[in-house]
This record gives C-alpha cells, sequence and structure tokens, in this order.
C-alpha cells in the first residue's frame, strides 16, 4: 500500500484554507456589484455528471431474514446533465448533452445566458479541459471562476447529482439509453427550488 509524505492538515490549516476559498468567492462578487450597479448579480454553481446503464447495486429495504436481489448491469451509454444552481434562490438550469467537451459546453453556456438576460452571472466551476478551452465562447453576462484544484467542497452542486441518483437511479437497470434519459429529465424536474438550495447552500459561502 502506497504512503503520502505529505504532512497532515491541522484543524487551523483546513480553516485558514476555506477561508482563502470563500475570499476567492466573495471578492469578485462584490467587484461585480460595482461593476454592474442595478443589475442582478447571481452566484451559480456549474458542473456536469455522467448518467447512463451503467449501475452499481445499492443498499436497500428488504423483509428480515431475506437477503435481496437487485438487477445490474455494465452498459456503457451515457448522456450528461450540464447543471447550474444558485444556492441562495435554489434556481438552477440542467440541460442534457451528448458528450462532455466544449461544444456542448458552449451550447450549455449560451441557454444559461438566455435564461437570465438580464442578470450577471458568477458561475464558479472547476478546471475541466472544457471549462478552459481556447475555443470557448463566454457571453457577456456570465463570468467564469475557477475553484482550486482539489476542492470539491467548494462546489455543492456535486451533491446535487448524487441525489438525482438517489431519487431516480438506485438499483435501476434500464432497456435502453433513452430510458435513461426519461428517468433523469423525470427526476430532474422533481427538485423544488427549495432542495436546490437546501443541498447546495453552506455558511461559508457568505450569501447575502
Amino acid at each position: 500500500m502506497a504512503q503520502s509524505n505529505a504532512p497532515e492538515q491541522t484543524p487551523q490549516e483546513g480553516q485558514r484554507g476555506r477561508n482563502c476559498g470563500l475570499k476567492k468567492i466573495n471578492t469578485p462578487v462584490q467587484d461585480l456589484k460595482v461593476i454592474h450597479r442595478g443589475k442582478t448579480i447571481r452566484l451559480m454553481l456549474q458542473d456536469e455528471a455522467g448518467f447512463g446503464r451503467v449501475n452499481k447495486p445499492k443498499y436497500c429495504w428488504c423483509e428480515k431474514r431475506v437477503r435481496p436481489s437487485v438487477p445490474c448491469h455494465h452498459i456503457r451509454e451515457y448522456r450528461y446533465a450540464y447543471g447550474a444552481a444558485e444556492p441562495l434562490t435554489g434556481e438552477g438550469y440542467l440541460l442534457i448533452m451528448p458528450y462532455c467537451n466544449t461544444a456542448c459546453m458552449n451550447i450549455f453556456l449560451r441557454r444559461l445566458s438566455e435564461q437570465y438576460p438580464d442578470n450577471v452571472i458568477l458561475l464558479c466551476c472547476d478546471s475541466a479541459a472544457w471549462h478552459k478551452s481556447i475555443g470557448l465562447i463566454v457571453p457577456n453576462n456570465i463570468v467564469l471562476l475557477y475553484i482550486p484544484p482539489y476542492t470539491p467542497e467548494m462546489n455543492p452542486i456535486e451533491q446535487i447529482w448524487k441525489e438525482i441518483r438517489k431519487r431516480g437511479f438506485y438499483n435501476e437497470v434500464f432497456a435502453a439509453l433513452d430510458k435513461a434519459v426519461e428517468r433523469l429529465c423525470d427526476t430532474i424536474c422533481s427538485l423544488t427550488n427549495q432542495a436546490i438550495s437546501s443541498i447546495t447552500r453552506r455558511n461559508w459561502l457568505g450569501l447575502v
């Protein structure tokens, strides 16, 4: 078993790291409020996740002394959910796309921009290649902010994907990819603004 020689992070160091990340988010929010005075500034979290016909057995309820039997298969067919969520209001925009690449990201950004034409969106995302591609076309009312590497806790929208899998994909198999996409759409539509906000909102975001 490989062992890391890196020193363990103390609670104080961890708190300093979170404070640093908070500053990275709050500073551009305040700057945008000054630059775009009179406009609504939305802090939104962005990410993508694959959903398809590959599934893994999960814990489930059953009668006492009965071992449950759940279906499982590994057919590698996927579609990708692109999402942006605003923790403050629980508003979100999700779009199902065939790939994770620059072309699909451009479509998502354009649609997101059209969804909030009179607002300015500070969109927090990770450093995936298609988020930083030279071919990326960022609309005028969207500003991209890249979170530091290895800080998934700064992008709580990832918890939305877990909620979708829990609601619609645990111990399920699909006869065709279209059926999986249909389930994905239904599950996304079941998410209320209140649910999105409760899942993604964090005190350290300093939302006001």
